[in-house]
């Protein structure tokens, strides 16, 4: 008579109660794609995180209610990201909105005004390059005329009447933007190359967190010189961002992509703590959250910090916490595979346009304050 072990009994309960599935794959084929490929051989460690991150991404975040959120810092637009992974993924209506370091912006501005970009190698005699005039991002090279070529672009550009004005920095990368995809329609043939191009026609809002702290606010800053009357408003980013998630989150659900870390991480997620802690209206968080980073929790900077973390400051939405992947690599290698797996794995989203609806989200977030401001 065979007499069942209730503590073995009980050990395969909770096994199968914190697993998932089965380590037994296939080999990997010659023929496979993109999805399949991870969905059956990244199975543990950060592949089994990545998988996870391409899964959430594509069944959850792209729902038709969910606004999708992206931040980037890293060097991704010189390495031809934004036009091999970004541009796709904005023309496909995955992205809603964005955060970006201006030296992202900066460099994506190079292809759309027909500049060469090289890969070579690490290690290179930095010393010639500079007797050369050649500039170096890694593994990167570029004449240094691609430099003067651009800021002679923004200077130019920024002189026109349209720019004579106070304005957030998702209005000036829309007008910027403008220019760019006329400009990018001359040189490239057609093709789309500039972020901030591809960004203008689906009327994607591009946030700078740190609008001078680049090339592009170098050069901003010395039309203050010229009596140029632009002037950025970083305050009114604040508050737009905020009214972006704030509509997100009464419409259905806001989702937040973060590749890297840094300013742009902080201020994509720093929309909820405004508007609960801040304006004091309900809230209670992003409801999805996807990082890849390169950066350690355990050094305490905002880069490696992790969604549980940031739950406790009111950014991620205690409830939502297990719609949140952490996956610790690299996102010029992460990026181009989310990116193939989200265009296999899921149709077109129709395009949000927030920029069209900007102004109207900051004035019902306004009410919103004012009314709640009034009953005190």
């Amino acid at each position: 008579m065979n007499h069942c072990d209730p503590e073995k009994s009980d050990r395969g309960h909770f096994l199968k109660s914190i697993s998932q599935e089965r380590i037994d794959p296939r080999p990997v084929r010659a023929d496979m794609h993109t999805r399949e490929l991870v969905d059956t051989a990244f199975l543990s460690y950060n592949a089994g995180r990545l998988r996870e991150a391409c899964r959430l991404f594509t069944t959850r975040m792209l729902e038709e209610e969910t606004t999708v959120g992206l931040s980037l810092s890293g060097a991704l637009t010189p390495a031809g990201l934004g036009m091999s992974c970004l541009v796709p993924l904005v023309e496909a209506g995955f992205i809603d909105w964005i955060v970006s370091t201006g030296a992202n912006l900066y460099h994506d501005t190079h292809f759309a005004l027909g500049m060469d970009l090289h890969q070579s190698r690490p290690g290179l005699d930095d010393l010639a390059l500079r007797e050369n005039q050649v500039i170096r991002i890694y593994d990167i090279v570029f004449d240094y005329e691609n430099l003067l070529g651009t800021d002679r672009f923004y200077r130019t550009l920024c002189r026109g009447e349209a720019f004579q004005r106070s304005m957030g920095t998702a209005e000036f990368h829309y007008l910027v933007g403008q220019y760019l995809a006329e400009r990018e329609a001359q040189t490239a043939g057609g093709r789309p190359r500039s972020l901030l191009a591809a960004a203008y026609r689906q009327a994607v809002p591009i946030f700078t967190s740190s609008p001078g702290d680049s090339s592009i606010g170098m050069n901003l800053a010395a039309l203050q010189f010229d009596d140029c009357r632009l002037a950025i408003d970083p305050l009114t980013d604040v508050n737009q961002s905020a009214a972006i998630v704030y509509e997100a989150k009464k419409r259905g659900a806001s989702a937040v992509v973060i590749l890297g870390g840094g300013s742009p991480k902080n201020f994509i997620l720093q929309t909820e703590p405004q508007i609960q802690e801040v304006l004091g209206l309900a809230e209670s968080g992003h409801d999805f959250f996807l990082q890849i980073t390169d950066a350690r929790p355990d050094t305490g900077g905002l880069s490696g910090a992790t969604p549980s973390e940031a739950m406790t400051w009111g950014k991620v939405d205690p409830k939502q916490l297990p719609n949140s992947v952490t996956c610790y690599a690299d996102s010029t290698v992460a990026l181009p595979i989310l990116t193939a797996y989200a265009l296999a794995a899921h149709p077109p989203r129709q395009p949000r346009r927030l920029m069209d609806r900007l102004p109207a989200l900051l004035e019902a977030l306004r009410a919103e304050y004012l009314a709640r401001r009034a009953t005190r």
